[in-house]
């Protein structure tokens, strides 16, 4: 059996542990939600295996266990935020950075979450390709090639679907000759308006493409989209409907840039540290009302709690942040020390050396967990190998009893 969590502060392993047999009581477990779920449950347990690390001066003894890594669990991103962010800073350049939000009407939300990869596939080409060409555009001031990033979130406060994606994008282009790097003006970007426009156009358009392409499934509430009829209701529907885009004003410079992606990144639906308490068929957490702009509280029925978690279980595989236009994979570092070097950035844009979990953990905490806790003198020093538990079923047991983790 895995371990339970202290009950002063549950966390999301031990609301799954408690209550996905009731879960499952009422619905299906997704064959993507498997592992999700296994994963969570199985994170800094025995079950992932681990070291044994021994004080070097007092020989007290730690026993340290695997984290299991999956993009879905509360206790494994700040890890991966941290190297992602360490990685972008030789990336960024000296001009302003804005921040963009684009939002899908919710009416679209049945048919996109039986159609995840479709339609958030979808919704980065549109929105991509709308921020490029009004980089493209010189009535925009610019006229040449933008760079962006963008992060995909599916959530609200509350752990609704809420489908957006936040845009980092610098105020400048390349122009088409890569002899300068234009900058806009430092307090404005494009016209929202005229976004939210091509960006509704574009997605409508590769919408329609799929539903004639039947590339679409349409169970459940998404049923009613399924006959041309109906479709043509939704696609109405969303023509009828503003489009939100949100602007922000621009960050006042590089580091205020990183601190803000860090915000964005690697967050999960819900952090552990906003779960209140877990009791009695009941999970309370924290949210915030952005209305009253105060941090308040929500109670809900475990399942229901459970379900709104799952909701938000992105496709096997599918990259939740991408880059586009100058900050491409294929081209990024050299079009970046292009543009650096055009604006006469002289710092050498060299490879950037992959920090220890340690000194992550310094820089963010202050804390040495090299350090032992102990005497407070020694370091820990990793000494033996704890094997991964592979005579059972582990969480699995939890979640199904027939279904059995190929160990081979």
């Amino acid at each position: 059996m895995i371990p339970s969590m202290s009950k002063k502060s549950p966390e999301m392993a031990e609301i799954f542990r408690r209550y996905i047999g009731d879960y499952q009581k009422s619905y299906k477990l997704h064959p993507d939600h498997y592992k999700v779920v296994g994963d969570i449950l199985e994170c800094r347990t025995p079950f992932l295996g681990g070291h044994i690390h021994v004080c070097n001066d007092c020989d007290s003894t730690a026993h340290v266990y695997n984290s299991c890594g999956n993009r879905h669990c509360p206790k494994c991103q700040t890890m991966a935020k941290a190297r992602w962010l360490e990685a972008r800073k030789a990336e960024l350049l000296p001009v302003p950075y804005f921040h963009s939000v684009f939002t899908l009407p919710h009416s679209i939300n049945p048919l996109a979450l039986c159609n995840k990869k479709v339609v958030y596939a979808l919704l980065f080409k549109s929105v991509s390709e709308t921020l490029l060409t009004f980089g493209e555009n010189p009535k925009n001031g610019m006229g040449g090639k933008l760079g962006v990033i963008g992060i995909l979130h599916t959530w609200n406060q509350q752990l609704m679907d809420h489908i957006h994606l936040h845009f980092l994008v610098p105020g400048g282009v390349l122009s088409p000759d890569k002899t300068a790097f234009k900058t806009c003006p430092e307090t404005f970007l494009f016209p929202v308006k005229a976004l939210s426009e091509v960006f509704r156009g574009k997605f409508m358009e590769g919408l329609k493409e799929a539903f004639d392409k039947k590339t679409l499934i349409f169970p459940g509430q998404a049923a009613r989209f399924e006959s041309p009829k109906g479709f043509r209701t939704l696609v109405s529907e969303l023509w009828s409907t503003p489009w939100v885009v949100y602007s922000k004003p621009p960050f006042s410079g590089p580091e205020t840039v990183l601190e803000y992606m860090a915000r964005y990144t690697h967050r999960v639906a819900i952090s552990n540290n906003r779960i209140i308490s877990c009791e009695n068929g009941r999970v309370t957490f924290s949210y915030k009302n952005r209305k009253k702009d105060r941090i308040e509280e929500l109670t809900l029925d475990a399942v229901e709690f459970i379900r709104r978690f799952l909701l938000h279980v992105v496709p096997p595989n599918f990259m939740r942040i991408r880059h586009f236009g100058l900050f491409a994979n294929r081209c990024k570092k050299k079009n970046i020390a292009l543009c650096r070097a055009l604006l006469g950035v002289t710092t050498p844009q060299g490879k950037t050396a992959k920090k220890s979990i340690e000194d992550i953990m310094l820089s963010l905490t202050g804390e040495d967990i090299k350090r032992c806790p102990v005497c407070q003198k020694g370091i820990m020093i990793k000494r033996f190998e704890i094997p991964k538990y592979l005579h059972g079923t582990g969480s699995f047991e939890i979640i199904r009893p027939q279904y059995r983790r190929n160990t081979s």
